[in-house]
């Protein structure tokens, strides 16, 4: 007897060092040091108070021209891609609810029937057939021979409780990922809003160059009118009036090149407004749209509150370290629940017979992987990768926004001042081409003396318009790089 209790204890010895050793995992990777953020995004400082900062101004009162605001209300309500991206949210939601489950009961009502031969040198064989010439036993307790039927209806759980928090770090993954599910919907949102206004400000500064182109051939037209009555007055040659015509049309030409970007951007800008293609008209020209005289950006830690691309990696991070809990404490013992209760008879008229046919129970176990731990040490190496792939995201994302921000910055000021000098180019140019008309009626100036004006003042305007374009085409990136737009 004292050799049967010393085999037991030895047995469980064993298996108590075996579970101890199932439960040990290698050492968890560390994350390298972040790079510290630059306190401002000059060195001067912060251009204004991080209050003023445009991030945290909601679009509709960002953007003035009030056909602006309604192309994109109606690219919000009809996009794809936005129409998509809650979509998304309602999957990770599903997901989140889904691990919450993970942490209740689970109860199944359960109606089965089976049948079961023993065999008749095994146990259940030979009990069933003992028990049958039992004085106990009356015809109704008389277990059929030699199949065994056996019913079954009732209720079973099971439920694996939680010890090592296990399943409560699914659950923060899931959530972590339905926040950020949410940020994305916010990154689709704030792109496609400056996708709308930038596509806009390109179709009014195409729409005020072929004004622009308009009005020159219209001016070139007589030009080619005025060589042909001076050829005939003999004050000039043939040579002129080709060089006129020539002239005109190239412009012709432009015209008809800068129609079809035209046509290309409505298009585009269609597209983003989940419609067809269709004309689309503006509202003021781009010479008339507001530009803020002074743009504050705040604080870069503003950013990183206000960017959803940021937040999205942030808690994509947050989720792959619970991720990475959760793979970790996959090695330990889980602790299991299984309880029944119902009705049981091998009879299928007996089994209404309550309380007779009444069977309840419930099974524990305590369970950890021993052999062949190959999946759970792939998962959680996969999950230790991950979790380094999302914080190297999640730094790229800072210096991203960091760089956008600086960039447009720098443009929104250089384009201003680019403006504000070719507006000035553009008026010396317009004098001359009086200056050079008036001269060549008076035969003081050659004809091409007059198309070179006329081709200088051409460009000016057209890169003078091309210009406010950029300019107001910066404010918009810098309104999206600072986080605005998902308000």
């Amino acid at each position: 007897m004292t050799y049967k209790i010393t085999n037991l204890n030895y047995i469980l010895g064993v298996l108590v060092l075996a579970l101890l050793g199932a439960c040990t995992v290698g050492n968890q990777a560390q994350l390298p040091t972040p790079a510290p953020i630059p306190a401002s995004f000059s060195e001067s400082g912060p251009k204004a108070d991080s209050a003023a900062a445009v991030g945290k101004v909601q679009w509709r009162a960002y953007f003035t021209d009030a056909y602006l605001v309604s192309l994109i209300d109606s690219a919000l309500q009809h996009n794809p891609d936005a129409l998509a991206a809650v979509q998304q949210v309602e999957m990770a939601r599903s997901e989140v609810t889904y691990t919450r489950g993970l942490l209740r009961p689970q109860l199944q009502a359960v109606a089965s029937a089976g049948v079961d031969r023993y065999g008749d040198y095994t146990m259940d064989g030979v009990g069933n057939y003992d028990t049958n010439f039992s004085p106990n036993i009356n015809g109704k307790r008389r277990i059929p021979e030699p199949a065994v039927p056996d019913f079954f209806l009732g209720l079973r759980s099971s439920w694996e409780i939680d010890l090592w928090g296990k399943l409560r770090n699914y659950r923060k993954a899931a959530y972590g990922r339905y926040l950020a599910s949410e940020e994305g919907r916010k990154l689709v949102v704030t792109s496609l809003v400056a996708d709308v206004a930038h596509l806009y400000y390109e179709l009014l500064a195409l729409n005020s160059e072929l004004e622009i182109l308009d009005k020159n051939i219209d001016l070139q037209e007589k030009a080619v009118e005025l060589s042909q009555l001076q050829k005939t007055a003999g004050r000039t040659t043939e040579l002129g009036v080709q060089q006129f015509t020539a002239q005109l049309l190239n412009t012709q030409s432009l015209r008809t090149a800068k129609r079809q970007e035209i046509v290309a951007v409505q298009n585009h800008l269609n597209q983003l407004l989940g419609r067809y293609p269709q004309e689309i008209g503006g509202g003021k020209t781009i010479s008339g749209q507001r530009i803020p005289e002074q743009i504050a950006v705040g604080l870069p830690s503003q950013m990183l509150l206000q960017r959803p691309d940021i937040r999205q990696s942030e808690l994509l991070l947050e989720a792959s370290k619970a991720d990475v809990a959760a793979a970790r404490k996959a090695f330990l013992p889980s602790l299991g629940l299984s309880p029944y209760v119902g009705l049981n008879a091998f009879k299928a008229s007996l089994l209404f017979s309550a309380p007779a046919s009444v069977a309840y129970g419930i099974v524990g176990g305590l369970s950890a992987p021993l052999l062949n731990r190959s999946g759970l040490k792939a998962q959680l190496s996969r999950s230790e990768v991950q979790k380094l792939q999302a914080f190297y995201a999640y730094q790229k994302a800072v210096q991203t926004g960091f760089r956008e921000v600086m960039t447009n910055l720098r443009a929104f000021e250089n384009f201003s001042s680019v403006s504000q000098t070719k507006a000035k180019e553009v008026e010396v140019l317009r004098n001359a081409v009086s200056t050079s008309n008036e001269l060549y009626r008076a035969g003081y100036a050659s004809y091409l003396e007059i198309i070179t004006a006329q081709r200088s003042v051409l460009e000016a305007e057209l890169d003078l318009v091309n210009t406010q374009k950029l300019v107001l085409q910066s404010t918009v990136h810098l309104y999206r790089s600072l986080g605005g737009g998902w308000q």
